[in-house]
């Protein structure tokens, strides 16, 4: 049985990003099919590299489709996971998003398409709240626009007000001087290209005016160890969201053990390319595509779906959640600041 994956593995998607989805992917495969595989059949999985292109994913699906692969599952970017959620769902192709939150993957709910991650209006409310807690009330944005983050933009906004917080977005070419003049207290990265967020980031920890500006990053991009290559000491003590529990399940602990084997550190991205895996075999074993009976354990813990108000798609209503950073004096250290 052949499962077909959407991963960005080049340039301009997120490569270290893809790399950790395919290690996690590929694991849960080798472990179904060391167990004897799905009714007694292998499990084969046929990667094709989107590169954060939409219109090629568009491409894949279709052509994953024509080669028989009984489900889709992938992807990281949410731009290029809504163009392959519609074209699944129009041709009544099961697709487990793995990584990508955007919240509308869909216009109509669909039977077809679920979703691993929690959704951006989860996950940001609950960032939203973290940076409330801290004291944060005026919160510049440096952003480069596209649905993805004028969304967070909505999200946080919506948050913030009703509690007296304020979303202040400035002019990338007097950032610095934006920050100071508007009285910002935090700032937060929301570019998606590492090298682009890494160079506001240092314009910022070396001017110092913003010596006291917390600098955060929601989606997550100090997670991955370019982020901490292009950066050094500064990249640390930057706030981010990822998708783990404080503790993993048994299940998980092996599965970080394998993962290190390959990728040293493995992000929650890789555990969410395990966790699609098992679901889709459970489910596959089951002989029913129905994502509402899905119960199985996976790395994070107890995975089912169901349908959330305002989400066309089923939904893992919620994975955990936290808002962490690394450890200035450790930067192989997560510290944990809010559990959702």
């Amino acid at each position: 049985m052949q499962i077909g994956a959407l991963v960005p593995l080049t340039r301009p998607g997120w490569v270290e990003a893809g790399q950790h989805l395919r290690a996690g992917l590929e694991l849960a495969v080798r472990d179904i099919n060391d167990a004897g595989g799905v009714g007694g059949r292998p499990l084969e999985l046929l990667v094709r590299d989107t590169a954060a292109d939409p219109q090629k994913a568009v491409a894949a699906v279709d052509e994953l489709a024509r080669l028989g692969v009984v489900a889709l599952a992938g992807e990281y970017h949410s731009v290029v996971a809504r163009e392959a959620a519609r074209r699944a769902d129009a041709i009544g192709l099961p697709f487990l998003c793995s990584s990508a939150v955007l919240d509308v993957l869909v216009e109509e709910p669909t039977k077809w398409v679920a979703r691993l991650p929690p959704a951006q209006s989860h996950g940001w409310r609950i960032y939203a709240e973290f940076l409330l807690n801290a004291g944060h009330r005026r919160i510049a944005v440096a952003i480069a626009p596209n649905v993805y983050w004028d969304s967070g933009v909505r999200i946080l906004r919506d948050h913030l007000a009703p509690r007296g917080g304020e979303i202040i977005e400035l002019d990338a070419a007097k950032l610095c001087d934006d920050l100071v003049d508007k009285k910002a207290t935090a700032l937060l990265i929301l570019v998606g290209q590492t090298d682009a967020a890494a160079s506001i980031v240092k314009s910022v920890r070396h001017d110092p005016r913003c010596a006291d500006i917390l600098i955060g990053a929601p989606a997550g991009q100090p997670e991955f160890a370019d982020w901490m290559t292009l950066l050094g000491d500064d990249g640390a003590a930057i706030p981010f969201l990822r998708y783990l529990p404080a503790q993993l399940s048994p299940l998980g602990a092996r599965v970080a053990t394998a993962l290190r084997a390959q990728l040293e550190a493995p992000s929650f991205v890789a555990f969410e390319g395990y966790d699609t895996i098992v679901v889709l075999a459970d489910m596959l074993r089951s002989g029913d595509m129905d994502w509402s009976r899905v119960a199985v354990e996976g790395t994070r813990g107890q995975i089912s779906f169901s349908r959330v108000p305002g989400i066309g798609v089923f939904q893992w209503a919620w994975p955990p959640v936290q808002v962490v950073d690394r450890d200035p004096a450790d930067h192989a250290r997560f510290r944990i600041l809010k559990d959702g």
